[in-house]
């Protein structure tokens, strides 16, 4: 399997691109429009063939690159099931398989964050976790329908039971970080170490948070596949 971390400096945004060896398919999870030309030439670089453009959720911060990917490649652009995403080709659904050759990707509903979000476990020894867990962190969930409780049973219920060992790599990192585990994210992370469902949520609701720069023009483009007009192509 060929696993890649890609990151955009302006928003902090990890984009993964994924592939199978010998059927060249390859996969690109949350990409950011302003990097299309960096992950197109590192798909032609590599000889893959781009099969999926995926989603964990529609992002505030950053316009997809879903949409661009799907005019150059022909690609299948896919979000969570739920997405307010009327062009999107596929919504994928809990514990549904999507497939590379070799490579399977467990989507896994991880809601709180917003209310469509999947995490996706590849191989069943890595985990993409979009905002609903960060290094050391987690998303916010006072918009987009977030719900902090939400959020807390689906990281703890769902995220904290996969193995130990399991690596996470999340969407977003602000200070540095590439990748942990499952293990040390029990062990380490504030926003849950000793916090029960009720003290995380009043933790979270108290937050006091400013919107992201990019919110007002990003959830409308991310409902359009990034599309927004030509001069925000890349």
């Amino acid at each position: 399997m060929l696993f890649r971390q890609l990151f955009d400096r302006d928003t902090c945004t990890y984009t993964y691109l994924i592939a199978d060896h010998q059927t060249k398919e390859a996969i690109l999870v949350d990409p950011v429009l302003e990097q299309i030309e960096r992950d197109y030439k590192l798909l032609n670089q590599l000889e893959l063939k781009l099969k999926f453009s995926l989603e964990t959720h529609i992002h505030a911060d950053h316009i997809t690159g879903s949409g661009r990917l799907r005019e150059l490649t022909g690609c299948q652009g896919i979000v969570p099931n739920n997405a307010q995403v009327k062009c999107a080709d596929y919504f994928v659904k809990e514990k549904e398989m999507i497939r590379l050759g070799k490579i399977s990707i467990e989507a896994i509903e991880t809601l709180g964050h917003t209310n469509s979000h999947m995490a996706y476990l590849v191989n069943q020894d890595r985990v993409l976790t979009g905002d609903a867990l960060f290094i050391r962190g987690c998303g916010r969930t006072d918009f987009q329908g977030g719900d902090a409780g939400m959020l807390y049973d689906c990281v703890t219920k769902k995220l904290f039971t996969l193995a130990d060992n399991t690596f996470v790599y999340p969407a977003h990192d602000y200070r540095g970080y590439t990748v942990s585990t499952i293990g040390e994210e029990k062990r380490y992370n504030p926003r849950f170490l000793g916090r029960d469902r009720s003290e995380f949520i009043t933790f979270m609701n108290n937050l006091k948070l400013q919107n992201p720069q990019k919110m007002m023009e990003a959830v409308p483009a991310n409902e359009n596949c990034g599309i927004v007009n030509k001069e925000l192509r890349t």
